[in-house]
């Protein structure tokens, strides 16, 4: 196993622990927790040849070293038992310990694998899901960082194919979070060990360096420690430690690599940390060493003032020694209290003593909030894991708004980013903007220091499609996008009212005598839909006819007028007909085989519809959807049954209506998109509307209403498509 700051503890140590950090706290749940999870996972091994149970019991360490409290502790040891013993449920797991552990252990529980196409998808709904069980709980994902660590340093067990993947989804998710969180010791180990696997070769190079002068760094550290040392007590400080600063390798790999820089540009590779008990002590050793040497200018940062969003607050110098200390050094400040932050995060800071969070998290995790903001409107999985990574990778600015309160926000925001973040209704009413008191267009970069004023108008029409491709923030354009299918849904609710209202007239009633709620219940329990609402935007779209739902309502208060006197149904009710010979274009007729079958192209059935037949004069039997207008039409005396046959069937057109924002290559995409889900297109017909919104109709072929349904969910998933949905024709 790699080279780790942890190591496993042993059930006494473990106790031991919480007791100098928590005294006084009954032990009991640990320790049954323990023993839970060795007897679940008795006999299982792990690739390494250790028994399996060694991997939770170092989740469970690690969680002890930060000072994590004893639920999380508990969930660390219990963290697999679901979802890789059999009989054992996060029903089971709340029995025996309780709802808030059995919480903790489902949020880390991986999602299976069976409904999901691909890897990328099922690791995205993963991610997803533990996304949003950290909007419940962060303590969810600071015992997934610790399961993660665990897995990197065995990592050389698993097969070489798959060792490149895994460090690279966790050098791109999993240290970014561990880093938002501010748990700089498991985020260093997971750079390091992430690199090693990702460019071996590099990785030994920057080792390499590294060590070739380490005796030679060693000892100048050893020069600055004494110096500084004799200068803070001649100065009366008291109360404090300078130590040497590792520096991990990822951080220099960095710089070299990415940012192109030599081994002799990397200035911090000696550093000492100086602790001390006060704020204004952290700025009298910051004087004092400015004294002792030369500060380099544009090298000097101050995160007390202004803390990183990750609760990081230290002071930054580096300095050049002379002739003793030739090579340049940092020297970081900071007190006890911040330093215990800067190594352990939010695990610091977390509160979990009186069974709730600190109130002063809300602002430290606006990150996490921003997340879960997008997440829900971001349907893709390649796009969700992209812009995972680009809010938890990006670096930051530090923005003022007219009051002089700090935002921070990722690098390349623009005013309209700042915008949004204020709110969504200063998004929507931004007309304009003022960086540092000037107006300026509305894509410009905004960077560290500016002051942003953002210009409203209560009369402004609200965003257009362009500013999609202004903003830069997941945030941002998960508001504009909820703004166009707010504004969208709104205008067919109202027009898919004015239809029913129409045809409730032209049947010479009033859609408000026939409207009673209970009266809708048939029709939201057929469809799916949540609400009222739904139903007329469902009409406005024309996914449901009109008359279809006149004519429900008005059966239902035929119902209600008349109770249950025998009545003959608006359409037959669906039945197993009588199944003689055999049955034509997969479709069995009441009353026997034989005759011709066609089907209606107002409403294009496919195998899994409710269907009735129509007998026509001279063509037999044409097949309808069940709530199609024209067999609500049709003479009832000409109805006949008809079922499908069980049997494969061949292909059937079915019709779509796609709305989506408009961009160049568009059509092109979701033609192919449609046909690699299987179902090949035949016919399309384009419509953009106002603020570029495009309507696109299309006739594919498919086997099943259950394929069709597979294909509008795969196209539901694209960012750029608002709705998708089948149609009468």
């Amino acid at each position: 196993m790699a080279h780790s700051a942890f190591r496993a503890l042993t059930l006494e140590e473990i106790i031991q622990s919480i007791n100098r950090v928590r005294p006084g706290e009954d032990a009991a749940i640990i320790e049954k927790a323990y023993h839970f999870a060795a007897n679940a996972h008795s006999g299982q091994m792990r690739r390494s040849g250790e028994p399996y149970f060694t991997h939770p019991v170092f989740v469970a360490s690690i969680l002890t070293e930060i000072t994590m409290d004893m639920p999380t502790i508990a969930a660390g040891l219990l963290h697999d038992t679901v979802e890789d013993i059999e009989g054992i449920s996060v029903e089971v797991i709340e029995r025996e310990f309780g709802q808030e552990i059995a919480m903790l252990v489902d949020g880390v529980t991986k999602l299976g694998r069976l409904n999901f196409q691909d890897r990328e998808e099922q690791q995205a709904e993963s991610l997803r899901k533990m996304i949003l069980a950290m909007g419940r709980d962060i303590r969810v994902v600071i015992i997934k960082l610790a399961d993660r660590l665990h897995n990197m340093l065995t990592l050389g067990y698993q097969p070489s194919d798959r060792q490149a993947a895994i460090a690279r989804e966790t050098l791109d998710i999993y240290a970014p979070i561990a880093h938002r969180l501010g748990v700089y010791t498991i985020k260093q180990e997971l750079e390091d060990l992430s690199l090693s696997y990702i460019d071996p070769q590099g990785y030994r190079d920057v080792a390499v360096k590294v060590g070739a002068k380490r005796l030679e760094r060693e000892d100048q550290i050893k020069t600055i420690i004494a110096v500084l040392t004799e200068k803070l007590a001649e100065m009366g400080v008291q109360h404090f430690e300078i130590e040497g600063r590792p520096k991990h390798l990822y951080s220099i790999y960095r710089k070299m690599v990415i940012q192109n820089r030599n081994f002799d540009q990397i200035y911090d590779l000696i550093a000492v940390r100086v602790l001390v008990d006060t704020i204004p002590d952290c700025y009298t050793v910051l004087g004092v060493v400015h004294t002792l040497w030369n500060h380099m200018p544009l090298r000097f940062k101050d995160y007390i003032s202004v803390p990183k969003n990750n609760m990081y607050q230290s002071l930054h110098t580096t300095l050049v020694g002379g002739r003793t200390i030739p090579t340049p050094f940092e020297v970081q400040i900071r007190t006890y209290d911040m330093h215990r932050v800067a190594e352990y995060g939010i695990a610091a800071h977390w509160n979990y003593k009186e069974g709730g969070t600190d109130k002063s998290m809300d602002k430290k995790l606006y990150w996490l909030r921003q997340i879960l903001d997008w997440q829900s409107e971001t349907k893709d999985s390649k796009e969700f894991i992209d812009g995972l990574k680009t809010d938890l990778f990006s670096e930051e600015v530090f923005l003022f708004t007219p009051k002089g309160d700090i935002v921070n926000m990722q690098r390349g925001a623009t005013p309209l980013d700042f915008a949004y973040r204020i709110h969504s209704g200063v998004g929507n009413a931004c007309t304009g903007a003022k960086v540092n008191g000037k107006i300026v267009p509305l894509d410009t970069e905004l960077k560290t220091g500016d002051r942003v004023e953002i210009l409203t108008s209560k009369t402004a029409k609200g965003p257009s499609m362009d500013w999609l491709k202004i903003v830069k923030t997941q945030q941002a354009k998960a508001k504009i996008r909820q703004f166009f299918k707010k504004e969208l849904r709104g205008e067919n609710i109202q027009i898919g009212r004015e239809m029913l209202e129409r045809e409730a007239k032209r049947r010479g009633v009033k859609l408000g005598d026939i409207s009673k709620p209970e009266s809708y219940e048939p029709l939201l329990k057929k469809y799916g839909f949540p609400d009222i609402e739904a139903i007329h935007g469902a009409v406005g779209y024309g996914v449901v006819p009109a008359i279809y739902v006149i004519s429900q309502l008005l059966d239902e208060q035929r119902k209600e007028t008349e109770g249950d006197a025998p009545k003959k149904p608006t359409l037959p009710e669906p039945h197993e007909i009588d199944r003689l010979g055999k049955p034509t274009n997969g479709i069995y007729v009441e009353g026997g085989s034989g005759m011709l079958v066609r089907f209606a192209h107002c409403c294009n059935p496919v195998p899994g519809d409710d269907i009735v037949g129509y007998i026509t004069r001279g063509r037999g039997v044409t097949v309808h959807k069940a709530d199609c207008v024209n067999a609500f039409n049709s003479e009832p005396e000409r109805r006949v049954q008809v079922s499908w046959a069980k049997s494969d069937m061949g292909v059937f057109n079915a019709s779509l209506r796609i709305i989506a924002y408009d961009h160049p290559s568009l059509l092109g995409e979701i033609t192919v998109y449609v046909s690699d889900a299987g179902a090949p297109v035949t016919a399309v017909s384009v419509k953009v509307n106002k603020n570029g919104i495009v309507t696109i109709h299309m006739i594919v072929q498919v086997n099943s209403k259950e394929q069709l349904q597979q294909v509008l969910t795969k196209v539901r998933k694209r960012t750029d498509v608002i709705e998708a949905f089948r149609t009468a024709s």
